[in-house]
């Protein structure tokens, strides 16, 4: 193996393999594939560790008056669990994604800033660990994943873990906000010579969207968090309500955030099933102008709807009647998209493997979910539904039977081309069955039990209460759910492990994607692809089956040349954390992890993109 002389600022030459393999390979890689498997596997594992807090939950719930968990550690318990799903599971799975099958999708080599791509998920890395650790050093947050003011000031909350939360969330929107740009710039520079705006696939497009909420949306939650950070830290009195300050600023802050985080949230996974359902509905994707309106629209009126979060603040009934009306109309292209979702299965020879059975899965459980939202535009019924168990059913609809069911649909759907191997159909469609039927017996009682009047984010309840049924009826179909998790574990493993080899196109695909062998090269493409229509691989199928013709490659493998590996990423990152945890327990360490970066990243500025000796 070769290696690559570079040198420093501070004249200390250093050696690297050129293609290292290994545990190092995967910590200096910039291979925008592997990173994306990074992505999801530690999504995963945060995906596992959010449902055990869940399952915690429902087991202190299973009947009245019960106290096999502790009332501060429950607390600890519904905040970690909302923000591990959010922050940690559902955003960085839908990443994974992004890394993983962008480059893929628009015919192009890797991402436009490879390095900048691996930080990115090092710095995720460094604020699940920080946001994780708050359990084994001394309490996890305990105030809601909303974190709302004043009960979340050191007045009222004086231990550390409301510290753990607003670092280890600044820190993740460090990552975000670094991979968002690079997916931007990716997506708009790097497109293979003729693929259009228009031609893009829709889960591309949906990335793209996605990308620009983050940018727009973590810098509002970023000033929220430091201005909770100053009045912790250095008593300032941007939420004392002593000092005459308004706690209702960090509702405003927080939901201009949060709403536009509900649109980051499912966009990913409706760009997941709008390439499932043409793919086995065999026919192109109906209305696709359509469907990149709807997806513009939806994420503009995201930032027009906040404040039906807050309608029991007393804002008034104009804001009230305004914030009604808007949450009404962005339903509005929701229902666009789930009319050309049935309008590409409509006629079409429909293929039920599992990534079909959880697109559909997610079409039904997000119209129910959505349906139930309509619910809430109503500002007189959200005063009986706000805070109940009736706003944890919507939300889970909307999210687990949205988000992570169109997730469960992606991974099922690409895991030939990233693994190269098939997954157990058998397995896949338990799996789906399972957890659908779970989905649907854990989260609709909670309607019931939520309109009858059980608050949410309560510790326990009395016997008289009349809710002791449906509690344990929810917990036992929580349990079902992660049985089917269970089963989707198996099937991976399994399947990465053993199963049957997947060939390059097992599914007739649309895209790209599937015209390069599984797994993909290091290079992706050989030769860069020159599209000439949406859908264009179907058609370039169609033209080399009808002349029997196979272009040769025009393309030594040995001319084509990728960003070396790094471990600069990895050290930047290092450097974040280290002074993540000193803001929370000695400022000395924050400067000493400044210091880090500030030299990691002038290293990072001067190590050659490329071997000295080639182009």
């Amino acid at each position: 193996m070769t290696t690559i002389p570079f040198k420093l600022p501070l004249n200390i030459k250093l050696y690297r393999p050129v293609s290292p393999t290994g545990v190092w390979g995967w910590l200096t890689t910039v291979d925008h594939k592997k990173i994306g498997v990074l992505y999801g596997v530690t999504a995963f594992i945060m995906f596992l560790t959010g449902g055990i807090e869940a399952m915690l939950i429902r087991t202190q719930l299973i009947a009245p008056e019960l106290k096999i968990i502790a009332p501060e550690v429950y607390n600890q318990l519904f905040t970690m669990h909302a923000t591990t799903m959010i922050f940690l599971a559902i955003m960085p799975l839908s990443a994974a994604f992004f890394n993983f099958i962008i480059p893929l999708q628009i015919g192009a080599r890797d991402v436009a800033f490879p390095r900048l791509n691996a930080f990115s998920y090092w710095a995720f890395l460094a604020g699940a660990l920080i946001m994780k650790s708050s359990w084994f050093l001394g309490g996890s947050p305990n105030a809601g994943w909303f974190g709302y003011a004043p009960i979340t000031t050191a007045t009222f909350n004086p231990g550390n873990g409301i510290d753990f939360w607003i670092i280890g969330l600044q820190v993740l929107g460090v990552a975000s906000l670094a991979a968002s740009f690079n997916f931007i710039v990716t997506i708009i520079n790097l497109r293979a010579p003729g693929m259009t705006m228009m031609r893009l696939p829709l889960f591309t497009w949906m990335t793209f969207i996605t990308a620009i909420l983050l940018i727009l949306a973590f810098p509002v939650i970023t000033v929220a968090l430091i201005e909770l950070m100053l009045d912790r830290t250095f008593d300032f009195n941007f939420f004392n309500t002593k000092a005459g300050a308004n706690p209702i600023l960090w509702q405003h802050l927080f939901w201009i955030f949060g709403h536009p985080e509900v649109y980051i949230l499912i966009l990913p996974a409706m760009g997941i099933v709008s390439e499932v359902l043409p793919t086995f509905s065999r026919k192109p994707i109906f209305g696709y102008p359509a469907m990149v309106l709807a997806a513009s629209f939806i994420a503009f009126m995201g930032w027009l709807v906040w404040s039906h979060h807050m309608f029991t603040t007393g804002l008034g009934p104009i804001a009230n009647s305004v914030f009604t009306l808007t949450t009404m109309l962005i339903a509005i292209p929701t229902g666009v998209k789930m009319f050309n979702w049935l309008g590409t299965m409509w006629g079409g020879d429909i293929d039920f493997k599992t990534p079909t059975l959880f697109a559909v899965g997610f079409m039904s459980m997000f119209l129910i979910g959505g349906i139930s939202g309509v619910m809430h535009s109503f500002s007189a019924s959200d005063y009986q539904q706000q805070d109940t168990y009736f706003i944890v059913a919507h939300i889970h609809y909307v999210l687990f039977g949205g988000s992570i069911f169109g997730i469960f649909a992606g991974i099922y759907y690409w895991f030939p081309k990233i693994t190269g191997r098939m997954y157990d159909e058998k397995l896949g469609k338990l799996n789906f069955w399972i957890m659908f039927i779970g989905q649907n017996l854990t989260f609709f009682p909670m309607h019931w039990v939520g309109m009858q009047g059980m608050p949410r984010r309560i510790f326990t309840y009395d016997s008289g209460m009349g809710w002791a049924f449906w509690n344990g009826f929810e917990t036992i179909a929580a349990y079902a759910i992660a049985f089917g998790v269970l089963i989707f574990v198996i099937n991976m493993i399994k399947s990465w492990t053993g199963g049957k080899k997947a060939g390059d196109d097992p599914w007739d695909g649309r895209t790209l994607e599937w015209s390069i062998p599984s797994p993909p090269p290091v290079y992706n493409f050989r030769d860069i692809p020159i599209v000439k229509s949406l859908d264009d691989f179907w058609h370039t199928k169609q033209k080399s089956s009808n002349s029997n013709t196979k272009v040769k490659s025009k393309t030594k493998v040995s001319d084509i040349h990728l960003p070396q590996p790094s471990y600069w990423p990895l050290l930047v990152a290092v450097g974040l954390t280290i002074a993540g945890f000193g803001i929370i327990y000695n400022l000395v360490f924050t400067g000493i992890g400044i210091g880090i970066m500030l030299i990691t990243v002038c290293a990072w500025s001067f190590e050659p993109v490329n071997e000295p000796d080639s182009h």
